[in-house]
């Protein structure tokens, strides 16, 4: 069992969401809690209610900016503590149709769910690796990064987030860090309304199946029973932690698919 007690959260997307959802799950540990967020008043209403808790640190920040990711970590190290339980975990479902890409919408698309990701490892890690007294990383991914979908956009950044994860675990373990990648199914967070004002510049479909998408994701799980499967996972030391079986299917044929694909062994026979 971890203790959690005096640990100090540096959680991306932290004042709404899955984010809000895990930091409400540490606050309840004893966990002290450092959100960011692009959104300024859902830090505000997050700190308002969590500061209730435990001690709670915020920031505005869009992930893609390194700079500002650097003075975030500043920041809160020096008012909070030093981070040791890092959430990747801001993200955006950008959606176009395939004759409608263009450079500006894979920019915000990867730049949001993947570079986001690299930037909090890359500000993060090494001073968790220099302290040497290890810590945890959680990526927040999505079943789109285990099972592929039509979305290009999405798919094509969570992929990429858990392989990213696979790989990290293996490279720090031997620094005391642990890391799990989240693949949550459905979860009613309202991230579609969140994603359409990401970037105005950037004309995103709405229409056609992130309106479905959108019922969808309201009809799953909720924020908080999210934040406890996160607690589980890593209390598990999971790699992966789901939130629901619903992928399970789809796995199994993805995985049937990629064995049988690969060339039976060569044997001696006919020589």
């Amino acid at each position: 069992m971890r203790e959690w007690q005096g640990s100090v959260a540096f959680i991306t997307g932290g004042g709404q969401g899955i984010g809000l959802g895990i930091a409400r799950a540490l606050g309840r540990r004893g966990v002290r809690l450092a959100l960011a967020d692009i959104d300024e008043a859902a830090l505000a209403r997050s700190e308002d209610e969590l500061s209730h808790v435990t001690t709670v640190e915020t920031v505005r920040l869009d992930v893609r900016d390194r700079a500002a990711f650097a003075s975030a970590a500043d920041q809160v190290e020096a008012k909070v503590g030093r981070v040791d339980l890092l959430f990747n975990n801001a993200g955006i479902v950008p959606y176009s149709p395939v004759a409608e890409l263009r450079y500006d919408k894979w920019d915000l698309a990867l730049g949001v769910n993947l570079t986001g990701v690299v930037n909090g490892l890359q500000t993060f890690l090494p001073r968790m690796i220099e302290r040497g007294e290890g810590g945890y990383v959680v990526n927040t991914a999505s079943g789109a990064g285990l099972v592929a979908d039509r979305n290009v956009l999405y798919v094509t950044a969570k992929f990429a987030v858990v392989g990213l994860s696979e790989s990290l675990r293996l490279a720090v373990s031997d620094y005391g860090i642990d890391v799990s990648v989240l693949c949550p199914g459905p979860v009613d967070t309202d991230i579609i309304r969140h994603t359409w004002s990401a970037d105005e510049a950037v004309s995103l479909r709405v229409e056609d199946g992130l309106r479905d998408a959108e019922a969808f994701l309201k009809g799953g799980a909720d924020i908080d029973s999210v934040g406890e499967m996160v607690i589980a996972g890593m209390e598990a030391r999971s790699l992966w932690i789901h939130t629901g079986d619903m992928i399970r299917p789809y796995m199994e044929k993805r995985v049937a698919a990629l064995l049988a694909s690969i060339p039976a062994p060569a044997t001696d026979e006919g020589l």
